[in-house]
Parts: structure tokens; sequence; C-alpha cells
């Protein structure tokens, strides 16, 4: 086994980037072995790849993804399986992260319990959502390289959460991108629109985009869109506008990534490297 490692650049962290060979399936992995971390994976197409005994889509190149949480702790073990019976295993370690953790105290209950109604239009929400993320499509997108949506200043990161009154609320799970209503928001990766809703209770405009394997892209509080359920798109392509729909505090783009309904970085995706 040949391991090559190289050191980028340091954000708020250091991201490791290493690929292995495995001599005998011939299989190449780039790893970001950080919480939060979309994981791409090559390897012959006639291979068998598990994740801790779940079955992996393997596309006709060979290409196939997996990912971890913002917390994971556990180790997960890949298996990759030869037509002739040749077994190769890697345990994969997740690296812990640091996330920027806010306290606020003094925050009225109106704000912290929302009402019934809202409650019920929230999972109405969720529910369509989930749908759309449990999408599997053959698309390899997702393999191809990610590019940033908006040329924009960063405002929000990924992982970083709030305590009101010292009650935890959802960690941010997006890229938060500054910009004015009607900002152009481009596709990041080839793929499918999944699903369009113009006026979601907390994300307002939302937008589904699947690069297939289950990584999918999500944009929120956009002002509009400019395809349709079912239309392909390439990489750059104006797909919606820049808003302040929802529950937002003024006009900006918050992007996310999801493996199914696993919550990955986006800052770390963009630095992912096509396999050759």
């Amino acid at each position: 086994m040949v391991k090559t490692r190289s050191l980028l650049c340091k954000l708020s962290f250091v991201v490791c980037l290493m690929s292995f060979q495995i001599s005998a399936s011939q299989t190449q992995l780039t790893e970001q072995f950080f919480q939060g971390a979309l994981i791409v994976g090559k390897t012959a197409p006639e291979n068998k790849v598990t994740l801790n005994g779940k079955p992996l889509k393997v596309s006709k190149n060979g290409d196939y993804a997996l990912g971890f949480s913002r917390d994971e702790k556990n180790n997960s073990e890949l298996v990759i399986t030869s037509p002739n019976g040749d077994v190769e295993k890697r345990l994969l370690k997740p690296l812990k992260r640091e996330y920027n953790i806010q306290r606020v105290e003094g925050i009225s209950k109106k704000i912290m319990n929302p009402n019934k109604k809202a409650n019920v239009r929230v999972g109405q929400d969720n529910k369509k959502i989930k749908a759309a993320r449990k999408i599997d499509s053959n698309l390899t997108a997702f393999a191809q390289g990610f590019i940033a949506p908006i040329d924009g200043i960063i405002t929000g990161v990924y992982g970083s959460q709030r305590y009101y009154n010292g009650v935890p609320k959802t960690p941010h799970y997006g890229l938060d991108y500054a910009g004015d209503k009607g900002d152009p928001v481009k596709a990041p990766a080839d793929g499918v629109v999944l699903m369009y809703v113009p006026d979601m209770f907390y994300s307002g405009g939302t937008m589904i985009i699947d690069h297939g394997h289950g990584v999918s892209s999500t944009f929120l509080h956009l002002s509009d869109a400019y395809v349709k359920v079912g239309d392909k798109v390439n990489q750059g392509q104006l797909v919606a506008a820049v808003g302040a729909s929802g529950r937002a505090t003024g006009p900006h783009l918050d992007w996310r990534i999801n493996w199914f309904n696993m919550r990955l970085d986006p800052a770390l995706v963009l630095k992912l490297e096509p396999l050759k």
C-alpha cells in the first residue's frame, strides 16, 4: 500500500488530504478524515464496497461516496471485495474538530418556543426535504469536483452553534455567503434539480440539486429560481437568486451539502480534487 499525504492550507482548522492505493483491488480514496467530510473513492467498477457492512453504490467508472457527520466519533470500516474474492479493509478514523460556540442569555420564551401552527408547517417542510435527500441516483458529478456557488464573503461556517439561555440550538450546517437580493447563484457541480419550494417556514426559497450517490446541494433563503424540478444543470450554470426569504435577517446565501441525511461541510467539499 502506498500512502501519499499533502498539507492543505489552514482556514479555521487544518485539513489533511491523503490518498492511498491498494494494489490488489486498484482502489484509490481521497480522504479528508475530519468530522463533516465528504470522502470520494474510486475502485474497479466490478468491485463491491461496503461501509460498516452496508453496501455503497459503485458507478460504472468505479466512483463511490461516503461521509462523516459533524460529531462523528466512531471509527468506520471500509471493505473492498474483488470478484475473485480478494478483500481489502480500511479503518476510517474521524478526526475531531473544534467549532465556533456562542452562548446567549436573556432570550424571551416566546422566541424560544414557536407556536403550534409554525411547528406543523416546519414538519411538512422537513418531509419534503427528507424525501429529496433519499434519492440515490447514478449521477457521478460528486466525483468531479465542486466550485463555490457565489462570489461573496463567507459570513457563517459549518458546525457553529449557539446556546440560548443554556439550551443548545441546532448547529449551523452550511456556508453563509454575503450578497444582495437577486445576486446570481450557480450550480456548484453538475446535477438534477430535485426540489424547489419558494416559501418554506425557516429556509424560505429552498432548492436541492442532486449530484449523485446521495450527494446533494441545498440553497436556502432564495428570492427566485431559474430552473425547475427535473432540469439537468451544469457546473457554473445560473440556477437561482440570492434572497432573504424565510427566517433570515438579511439577504445572503446559505449553501449546504448532504450525503443522504448526513450534513457535510461545504468548505471541505470545495477542497476535493477528482481522482484519476
